[in-house]
Formats: structure tokens, sequence, C-alpha cells
């Protein structure tokens, strides 16, 4: 089977893009209006960049009718964010977050989930998130133009919330106590905890 994307329509070319480039991990992201308003949405084109600067990337596209999401505008007016990641206990509610509710009108409280301030930026956090990053824009790059159109958003970590609970021996995070959901194709998600590991390949032995 060979697809041509340069023959596909956004719609279908985002179906199979979605369900082969997986699991993709979800960007669960708090904004504020400078109004005050609160939004919340789940984003899974989301990725770490560089860690120097420190530097994660998400993609809210543009909607079917070509406009662009509550996220985006108010990252545009107010160029803070967090970055919230999505345990299985919390996969309800992170779905709720995806209906398209009118602007302004906040997903923490149409759907009850509890918010925290955060430190060094305005927007607020998810209180039972087990990891969220506070986030400074960096920049916005726009590819494409109308509907499903992508606004990737860099963003710049200033500082990251993390539960000490999910801690492993090595004092870092251990995944199967993070238990994160990844998004698949359609309707489908995956848990981390089914793991396993392949020691790194000692270069020298390469070198010649």
């Amino acid at each position: 089977m060979l697809l041509d994307f340069t023959a596909l329509k956004p719609r279908v070319a985002y179906q199979w893009m979605s369900s082969t480039i997986l699991p993709r991990p979800i960007a669960w992201v708090s904004t504020i209006s400078p109004e005050g308003r609160t939004n919340l949405a789940p984003f899974s084109f989301f990725q770490g960049v560089t860690a120097n600067p420190p530097t994660l990337m998400f993609v809210p596209v543009n909607t079917r009718e070509g406009t662009k999401k509550d996220t985006v505008r108010n990252i545009e007016l107010l160029p803070e964010f967090v970055v919230n990641l999505v345990p299985f206990a919390l996969t309800e509610q992170m779905n709720n977050c995806a209906a398209l509710l009118p602007y302004g009108e906040s997903e923490f409280s149409a759907f009850g989930i509890a918010e925290t301030p955060s430190q060094k930026v305005r927007p607020p956090r998810v209180a039972a998130s087990p990891v969220a990053f506070e986030c400074t824009l960096d920049r916005i790059v726009h590819i494409g133009e109308g509907p499903l159109a992508a606004n990737v958003i860099f963003g710049r970590i200033i500082a990251a919330h993390i539960r000490d609970d999910i801690l492993g021996p090595g004092g870092f995070p251990d995944s199967a106590k993070l238990d994160l959901v990844g998004r698949l194709g359609g309707e489908d998600y995956t848990r981390t905890r089914e793991t396993f590991s392949f020691p790194r390949p000692d270069r020298k032995q390469y070198q010649t």
C-alpha cells in the first residue's frame, strides 16, 4: 500500500498520521486570558525539544472551520502556559476537556477539575497531575492555512512540579508509578506500565 499524501484531504491525512505516529504523549495545557478566564485542553502532538535551553512543543491545529483554538488565542494574548501530564486516573477528565466550550468558559469549572496556583506563571495547573511544566512562550510557528493547519507552540520550561510519590529508587520518575496515558489512533489510548529495557551501546566498541 502506498499513500500519496499530496493527494489526501487534510482530514484523511490526519487520520493516517494519528493512527501510525504513536504512541503520542498528551499535553494537557492550561492557559489564562488577560481577563483571568482559564482554559484547559489536551493535545497529542506534543514532545520535548531540547534541554539547552529546556524547551517543549505542542501543536494546536485550527478547528474544522479554520479558526484558532482558545489555547492559541490565550497564549497570543498572555504568553504563558502550563503543560500538565495525564495519568490513567485523570483520563476521563482530560477527555472531557476536548469538548469545544464557548471562549471564556473554564474547563476547570465545567468538568470539576481541581486547580492550584503555579509559582512562576499566571495560568493555574491541574492539582492532581503528577508532573506539570510551567512555561513561557518561546515562539509560535504557523504551518499551513485554514482547517487543521498547525500552530506549533514552543515553550521555555521555567519550573516543574513533580509529585514525590512517583519517584523511583534513583530519584527520577518511575514510568509505572506515573502511569501516564498515550494517544493511539481513533479513540484508543495506551499506558506506560508495560515497558522493557535495552542498554545503550558503548560508542567505543564501534570506533576504529
